[in-house]
């Protein structure tokens, strides 16, 4: 595909999504942009054809990109659209390539409540408003108080969260081809929130889950009223392994790349868990991770 003249430079062709996926996996994508700043995002979206894909990436968690890769554009926020300020007693500005684990330990030393769980979250604010993300029990379009949105024109928008259809880990949005790159979130002003409890969930997170090795962060969505690791635990899956894939013996809801595994080795095994599980307890789990790209 072309490129504008005066991006020519800055975009990486054939760039490996290895390189960008918490699970390390993934075939080259056609072309790789990171902006600078929101101008040049929406400068570089409006020099886009209106048949070009594109697609989102920040810390690369919760995305399983296939061995063929990507065609079209992948635009990174990763170390860009990061700004982060606190603009009254309750309410925080956040853009789409901030890292939720930097919203947490900030809102701590605002005094403000309720913003813990952000500490689990293995992403950037985008992917979090993407999919609902949570953990510890919270969740982010609790927290959404508007969301300031970019089209593939480069024009902007800012909508309320009554203009998206949110549920358990799925935000369907008004409409299709707008992306998320900032939002405001309210928590509460509480004096008493400190360090160490932020410092307790991720002892508790450590403790849980094999965080140092190669994960996506949770595979699949815990089915109504019940979990999805106790699910693949008890269908005895824990460490069946694929490849260079394997179900965790930590935490089974976790799928591990062992340092050699392909994004096909993950897929099977992806797979093979939810039909596992749906023989043993009749019950059909809905992977969480996004899968995208051509496989080979």
């Amino acid at each position: 595909m072309t490129v504008a003249p005066e991006f020519t430079l800055r975009v990486r062709r054939d760039e490996p999504m290895s390189r960008h996926t918490s699970w390390h996996v993934g075939g080259p994508a056609e072309v790789f942009f990171n902006p600078r700043d929101r101008a040049d995002l929406a400068a570089f979206l409006r020099s886009l054809q209106d048949d070009v894909p594109i697609h989102w990436v920040g810390l690369g968690s919760n995305l399983l990109v296939r061995d063929g890769g990507l065609k079209g554009v992948v635009i990174s926020t990763h170390g860009t659209l990061d700004r982060l300020d606190r603009i009254n007693q309750t309410t925080i500005y956040g853009e789409a390539g901030l890292a939720c684990a930097r919203i947490a330990k900030q809102c701590v030393k605002w005094g403000l409540g309720l913003a813990e769980f952000f500490a689990g979250i293995p992403g950037t604010l985008g992917g979090a408003l993407a999919m609902n993300a949570g953990a510890f029990g919270g969740e982010t379009w609790r927290h959404v108080v508007e969301v300031e949105t970019i089209d593939r024109r480069g024009q902007a928008h800012t909508r309320a969260p009554k203009d998206y259809n949110v549920s358990y880990r799925h935000v369907v949005p008004p409409v299709s081809d707008e992306w998320f790159v900032a939002a405001k979130l309210a928590f509460e002003h509480s004096p008493d929130v400190n360090e160490a409890q932020v410092r307790l969930l991720l002892e508790r997170r450590k403790a849980s889950q094999p965080i140092g090795e190669w994960s996506c962060g949770s595979v699949f969505t815990n089915p109504p009223g019940d979990h999805a690791a106790r699910l693949v635990d008890t269908a005895g899956l824990k460490g069946f392994r694929i490849g260079d894939a394997s179900v965790s013996q930590k935490h089974a809801n976790f799928i591990i790349n062992h340092g050699n595994a392909t994004a096909a080795d993950l897929e099977r095994l992806i797979k093979h868990v939810q039909e596992a599980v749906e023989r043993v307890h009749g019950v059909r789990l809905h992977p969480e991770v996004r899968v995208v790209g051509v496989a080979v």
